[in-house]
């Protein structure tokens, strides 16, 4: 629509030249005015405001005279109402502003690309943002794209995700994550297909409606897929069967929390010192305060390891603690001061 009305102002805009131009040409060999004089013919008999002529016409000079009236007051009118229209509304004011979105999404890089800004949609959005994760949305829907123009700095691009030119502006062969939330499972299996095949190394991550579309979405590409209605029903199940629990693990992970918080280290940046050691030996909890309450080793998860449970540089630690207390872990671990 944007650029529909941009269309037709820049059309409107060289009509009104060709006219300007024509006007200045006939009154120059009609009437033999000098270029500046058949110009201000030209201007105020389009414009109609009634000054004199610069010379008295002749027969030929008033029948031009005429005609250029009735071809060019009409084409006058209408490119003023569309300028007006076209700043009133804000026009030029978006589209600047899609411009400067589309230079910024330019230099992204390791960015999640989030398809969809429905429910879901807006949840992941405002769970990157507690994280300072880089995004951009990709949104078919005219108005909530507006909605998003309006009310928000996110960056975002209007037009489907299921297309490949789509996926391209979003520079998807630098994004480090896509987080597809299409309300439609077929067009989500669509955006997996496509994504996978344009970025291999992509880690994907699919929402799901229908029962056994999870399966469909992970032969596709997709890492892990997730079923809203699956999930909410187990939750409110959890919350009658054991709330405090349900509870105390949403404000950890969910919420958030400036008093402890979950996070995910690597080892493989780990201190030279600390490989092949066992957890018990580093003494981890009495250094830093902070409990290794699980960790992913040779692609599996191992929940309360004990203290006997050695370390390699490919494993990946869970670790519970406050924000300054997981900090001091992860230094320790690089820099090898037990």
């Amino acid at each position: 629509m944007r650029d529909s009305k941009l269309r037709n102002i820049i059309i409107a805009l060289g009509l009104l030249l060709i006219i300007i131009i024509i006007g200045v040409l006939g009154f120059m060999i009609i009437e033999n005015f000098s270029f500046v004089e058949a110009l201000f013919m030209t201007v105020i008999t389009m414009s109609t405001v009634g000054f004199n002529e610069v010379r008295p016409l002749d027969t030929s000079g008033m029948l031009f005279t005429s005609g250029l009236i009735i071809f060019s007051f009409g084409i006058f009118v209408y490119v003023v109402t569309l300028s007006t229209r076209f700043l009133v509304e804000g026009v030029f004011r978006n589209y600047y502003k899609d411009n400067k979105v589309k230079k910024r999404i330019k230099r992204l890089s390791g960015h999640v690309i989030v398809c969809g800004y429905g429910r879901n949609g807006k949840q992941t959005v405002l769970e990157l943002m507690g994280h300072r994760q880089k995004f951009v949305i990709l949104e078919s829907n005219r108005d909530i794209a507006e909605e998003i123009r309006e009310e928000t700095d996110y960056l975002y691009i209007e037009g489907d995700a299921t297309h490949e030119g789509i996926l391209e502006a979003a520079r998807i062969d630098k994004a480090a994550a896509l987080i597809s939330t299409l309300p439609n499972d077929a067009d989500n299996l669509f955006v997996v297909i496509t994504a996978r095949q344009m970025n291999k190394e992509l880690k994907i991550i699919s929402r799901a409606s229908e029962d056994k579309a999870d399966f469909k979405l992970k032969r596709a590409g997709a890492d892990n897929v997730i079923m809203p209605d699956k999930v909410g029903g187990q939750r409110m199940a959890k919350l009658v069967i054991q709330p405090d629990v349900v509870e105390f693990l949403e404000y950890i992970m969910l919420q958030g929390s400036d008093d402890v918080t979950l996070k995910e280290l690597s080892c493989t940046n780990m201190a030279v010192c600390f490989t092949d050691r066992s957890i018990g030996e580093l003494g981890i909890r009495n250094i830093t305060g902070a409990n290794i309450i699980g960790l992913k080793k040779g692609g599996k998860y191992v929940f309360n390891p004990s203290p006997d449970t050695m370390l390699s540089s490919s494993d990946f630690l869970f670790v519970l603690g406050k924000p300054s207390q997981i900090s001091k872990l992860q230094n320790v671990l690089i820099k090898g001061d037990v």
